[in-house]
């Protein structure tokens, strides 16, 4: 049987930990042992990984007092009804996800039976940040399922989460139309007495997505490609399509900007615009790096994203997807508490790419990594790649 502490060590370093590894972090994070808050940790990002043990993380979050939050986390990250009420209380007091990737794991829950627990959280007066920020980013997650929490979101339009509650509208549709078009259409136009610099290309983008008709969206990122803030406008007029045929030659021509985010953007824009996806895919391909360590400063796994987004034309691009997902280990870059999920998050880019693409995901089946062995005198926490390091 593997040790405790090799077995964190594999579940934060290898993408495809063996089965055994993962059972030897859920009997650590259950019990009392010297690894428990590494192994509460690394459980708290499993996800479906950890499925087969939730018996086992639920008579511990029933019978333990240490690492509730964490369990309740791994619970929910399969979609297991029985975190409801240990989150509801997490919730009441006030402790929430420090990172958006994090509330991801909330998100696999089925929006009816947390959302009346996030509209309370909504309705907070004075609102706190980090409760605030979490409970907008999972009703944007859960999109139109947040519909009955519209009246809680339209008060935070005043309100420095503005930004966040506009992507909430946006992501909830229709059923924001009849009370927030209005509103969407102030912040569109700058006319919203809290509207700001960031917020009419979003807003734009919500008024569409909330009353179907594009004309304002149009006016608005069209006019932001035009003047140069093209990045806060390209990926709103990819979602436009065809309606923003007017742009294609902006858009085409921000294809060779000097900023990567920028080219990514626009080539993805251009393909959706256009239907001519061979000059979007040399431009994406070539900010597909396979040697990427995870750091959000670069567009690799947006790049991995639009490729999948354009579908069957982007096939050159199947056989370095299928390598960079093949890879053993996992992204060295992020911090340790969000590490797995940020590997997750790639893996699941690039699958659903070449899904998109229509190419297999196959090749080999690659080979479940072992707990390494403990070494005498060596951390029992793998550090990532050293360049990588973020503490």
């Amino acid at each position: 049987m593997r040790s405790a502490g090799s077995a964190v060590e594999a579940v934060y370093r290898y993408r495809r930990p063996g089965p055994e590894c993962w059972d030897a972090v859920v009997t650590a994070a259950c019990g009392d042992t010297r690894h428990q808050w590494d192994a509460a940790k690394a459980v708290a990002q499993a996800g479906p990984a950890v499925a087969v043990h939730a018996d086992r993380i639920a008579k511990a979050l029933d019978e333990r007092t240490e690492h509730r939050d964490e369990l309740a986390s791994a619970l929910a990250g399969v979609g297991d009804l029985r975190a409801l009420p240990a989150l509801r209380r997490r919730v009441q007091g006030s402790c929430f996800p420090t990172y958006r990737i994090q509330v991801r794991v909330l998100a696999a829950l089925p929006a009816a039976e947390l959302l009346p627990t996030m509209r309370a959280v909504l309705r907070r007066d004075p609102p706190k940040y980090h409760a605030s920020t979490a409970a907008l980013e999972l009703l944007a997650q859960w999109g139109p399922d947040s519909a009955p929490a519209v009246p809680e979101v339209l008060p935070y339009l005043e309100s420095p989460y503005a930004h966040d509650a506009l992507r909430v509208l946006g992501r909830i549709g229709p059923a924001a139309a009849a009370v927030a078009a209005d509103r969407l259409a102030d912040f569109a136009t700058g006319r919203a007495p809290k509207a700001a610099r960031h917020h009419p290309r979003l807003a734009a983008w919500a008024h569409w997505r909330a009353t179907g008709d594009p004309a304002l969206a149009l006016d608005v990122c069209g006019a932001a490609v035009r003047s140069g803030t093209a990045s806060h406008g390209l990926p709103f007029l990819a979602d436009l399509g065809p309606l923003a045929a007017a742009h294609a030659d902006t858009v085409r021509g921000l294809m060779e900007s000097p900023g990567a985010w920028t080219r990514v953007a626009a080539a993805y824009a251009y393909a959706r615009i256009t239907g001519d996806a061979d000059p979007a895919v040399r431009v994406l391909l070539a900010e597909v790096d396979p040697g990427w360590t995870g750091n959000p400063a670069l567009p690799t796994r947006e790049a991995v994203r639009r490729l999948g987004g354009i579908g069957a034309p982007a096939a050159d691009a199947a056989p370095l997807l299928r390598r960079i997902l093949a890879a053993r280990e996992r992204l060295g870059h992020p911090y340790e508490n969000v590490r797995i999920l940020a590997d997750e998050a790639y893996v699941r880019t690039l699958t659903e790419a070449l899904e998109q693409i229509g190419a297999s995901t196959a090749g080999p089946a690659p080979a479940p990594e072992p707990a390494p062995a403990a070494r005498r005198g060596v951390p029992q926490r793998w550090p990532g790649p050293r360049a990588a390091r973020t503490r």
